[in-house]
């Protein structure tokens, strides 16, 4: 598999309580949604991509990409409901693999799909996981559609939805991200905006980021 095969799906179903609730994705960063930032970033890395969040889909129409609600109890697992959505819609797709990305992450790497795609070259059931700066990032992962039906299940007897908790059944590869200096600044790739500080912080780094 190539990483112009990929397809990816972005997570936006979380809310952002911290920033007075909402849409965190559709929040502004320089001048443009958080959102904006994150396709613009992910689009020339995959084949295909789509959006995944609940509710009245209209209200990402001017982002032109399919949305696809969650699977499963909704609230209450977390992310697990969207990659199980990921994964389904991946399926019909008949691809092998799907690439999830958090929407709140607007400065991961631009070799992301290439180096998760590269990690499984040879172990095809194996989930590939990104890291940087010694923390794992469950969400940003490479996941083999193969195993949707297991996630189904765990998703409906388990009561613990931790997404690495889910990957620890799995066999999983770690692939190590450097942290960037941007303007004398260390700026860990997978920082993701949760608080107001982050988004004046983000909004600084997306108008001197050039990675």
């Amino acid at each position: 598999m190539s990483p112009n095969r990929t397809v990816a799906v972005i997570l936006a179903g979380g809310q952002a309580s911290r920033l007075g609730g909402g849409d965190k994705p559709l929040r502004r960063v320089a001048g443009r949604t958080i959102l904006d930032l994150v396709i613009e970033r992910l689009r020339p890395q995959v084949g295909q991509l789509a959006l995944n969040a609940n509710g009245d889909a209209s209200r990402f129409d001017a982002f032109g990409l399919p949305v696809i609600p969650d699977k499963g109890p909704q609230g209450q697992a977390g992310p697990l409901t969207g990659i199980l959505a990921a994964m389904d819609w991946a399926s019909a797709l008949k691809a092998a693999n799907i690439l999830t990305v958090a929407g709140d992450t607007p400065f991961f790497p631009r070799d992301l799909a290439e180096r998760l795609v590269a990690a499984v070259e040879n172990a095809p059931e194996a989930i590939a996981v990104a890291k940087s700066a010694q923390r794992s990032h469950p969400v940003f992962a490479l996941w083999p559609v193969s195993m949707r039906a297991d996630l189904r299940r765990f998703l409906s007897e388990s009561d613990n939805f931790s997404v690495a908790g889910f990957q620890g059944r799995y066999q999983t590869i770690s692939v190590d991200f450097p942290v960037r200096s941007t303007n004398g600044r260390e700026v860990d790739p997978f920082f993701n905006i949760n608080t107001q500080e982050d988004l004046l912080t983000a909004d600084q780094w997306a108008r001197s980021d050039r990675t």
